[in-house]
């Protein structure tokens, strides 16, 4: 635990943080206008108000500003988690076999495969993420779902992480291009038979909710090798921690993946409802929450915050040096 002034210090800058980015205008992603309404008072204008910032240490200790505590859906994000499992139940080369890692350059929605290898280009896409929740393990599609949500739970060290039906049952509402990709997957041998379970797992595995503070300590679980740092607890191997940070560095965030890397190299994943996820190795983990997107259906505040944060503490992975300007001296 940081001694009081070191508390105070990180507090205040995280907050000067929190302030300059505060205004930044981006219109939210239609989930908020069409009536999707995941936060405040479901309205569009709502959702462009609500912006919160959480930073987790190695030691368990959460820094939070904003609206760290408001619950959003996981979309996408969950991916990171499921792709996780699937390799800790085949292992990476059979999963390998099913699903690529290579950036696909396209859009997270794109019905697109590798022609060469006869699968999804990675797991961080839609049709990726419709066959590692093919691969989870269990009797049925409630036990897969338990264990997707032991996982997630085990991981954010909160125990009431569950599907917001509502959420669910909207997602089921306008999954067409989603159940296109999954039948168009099963008539190429990409996934099995039962489409309509798998894609129910995975449209219930997206509306898991989950806030800014839970997404910071469930990213400091994997930069800290797999181990929650509030708990102590592995969920993990190390060896999956690594493949799942190396995929998230390389694709987590859309077709903007390698921008992202050019200029914030940190593993990271986003989602359409406004979260990202940023995994510093032996440093912190960081959960933003803004739903203003920008055109590649990343939170605009959400890059904006991480791109500071890597820029002045010196976290890209190939930086020379580190500056702490969290509780060093200020610029």
């Amino acid at each position: 635990m940081p001694a009081p002034q070191v508390r105070e210090r990180i507090e205040q800058r995280l907050d000067e943080l929190y302030q300059r980015h505060r205004d930044t205008e981006a219109e939210p992603a239609s989930y908020y206008v069409s009536g999707r309404g995941y936060v405040s008072d479901g309205s569009a204008e709502g959702a462009a108000e609500t912006f919160g910032v959480v930073l987790a240490s190695m030691d368990g200790e959460t820094f939070g500003v904003g609206d760290a505590d408001v619950p959003f859906p996981l979309q996408s994000l969950s991916k990171v988690f499921v792709y996780g499992l699937a390799l800790e139940d085949h292992g990476r080369e059979a999963v390998h076999e099913r699903v690529g890692v290579e950036p696909s350059g396209d859009a997270f929605h794109t019905i697109s495969f590798d022609e060469r290898r006869h699968r999804p280009h990675n797991p961080m896409v839609n049709a990726g993420a419709l066959a590692t929740t093919d691969l989870v393990k269990g009797a049925d599609g409630e036990e897969r779902l338990e264990r997707i949500l032991d996982m997630l739970r085990r991981c954010a060290a909160n125990d009431a992480l569950d599907v917001d039906q509502d959420v669910f049952e909207l997602e089921m509402a306008s999954a067409d291009r989603n159940r296109a990709t999954a039948y168009l997957m099963r008539s190429e041998g990409m996934i099995g038979d039962d489409v309509e379970g798998t894609l129910a797992l995975y449209l219930k595995q997206c509306s898991v909710k989950v806030s800014a503070r839970d997404l910071a300590v469930m990213a400091a679980t994997f930069a800290h090798g797999c181990t929650n740092p509030v708990t102590g607890e592995r969920v993990l191997a190390r060896r999956t921690t690594r493949d799942v940070l190396t995929v998230m560095y390389t694709c987590g965030m859309y077709d903007f993946a390698g921008e992202w890397a050019y200029d914030v190299g940190v593993p990271a994943k986003s989602g359409v409802s406004g979260g990202i996820m940023a995994s510093i190795p032996e440093k912190m983990g960081v959960g933003v929450f803004s739903p203003g997107l920008d055109p590649y259906g990343n939170s605009v505040r959400g890059v904006n915050v991480c791109h500071e944060v890597s820029e002045r503490l010196g976290l890209h992975v190939f930086a020379a040096d580190a500056e702490d300007a969290m509780t060093g001296p200020g610029r």
